[in-house]
């Protein structure tokens, strides 16, 4: 197992993770969202390796003040098997290692398995509401 940095002759297997893993949205372009956190000069997207395959992979960043972290997915064949918990820790060890000391989730409210899933890696609620607007001009057809 090793968690590296994404390259760009990853975008195509991460994104095919990504969807395999049900996060992404008509309304948002992964493949924008892959590219911007890569050559951000804030963000990455970390991907963890099994022999030679990416069987997960997340995206985190911050804004100077919090981290946050998205399309936190491991393939569904390697799914409750602790990868998941071996990649929020490299997640927060990146963003440790840039100064950051509170990293926040946006979890969709229907997405019950996700919020336990965190709440055993000891994050919860507080008790905020996540407010979003478009800059680009396109509809806003959801709230993520």
């Amino acid at each position: 197992m090793q968690v590296r940095t994404a390259t760009g002759t990853d975008k195509r297997n991460v994104i095919t993770l990504w969807d395999a893993c049900g996060l992404t949205r008509p309304w948002n372009s992964p493949e924008d969202d892959f590219d911007f956190a890569l050559h951000g000069p804030s963000s990455t997207v970390l991907v963890l390796e099994s022999n030679h395959r990416i069987i997960g992979s997340t995206l985190v960043g911050h804004d100077g003040h919090r981290g946050t972290v998205y399309y936190v997915s491991i393939s569904p064949d390697h799914q409750g098997k602790g990868f998941g918990e071996l990649l929020m820790e490299a997640a927060e060890d990146w963003l440790r290692g840039r100064g950051v000391w509170k990293v926040n989730l946006l979890v969709r409210k229907e997405n019950s398995t996700a919020v336990r899933f965190y709440e055993k890696q000891g994050y919860g609620d507080q008790d905020c509401i996540a407010l979003g607007k478009r800059l680009d001009g396109r509809a806003d057809r959801s709230s993520n």
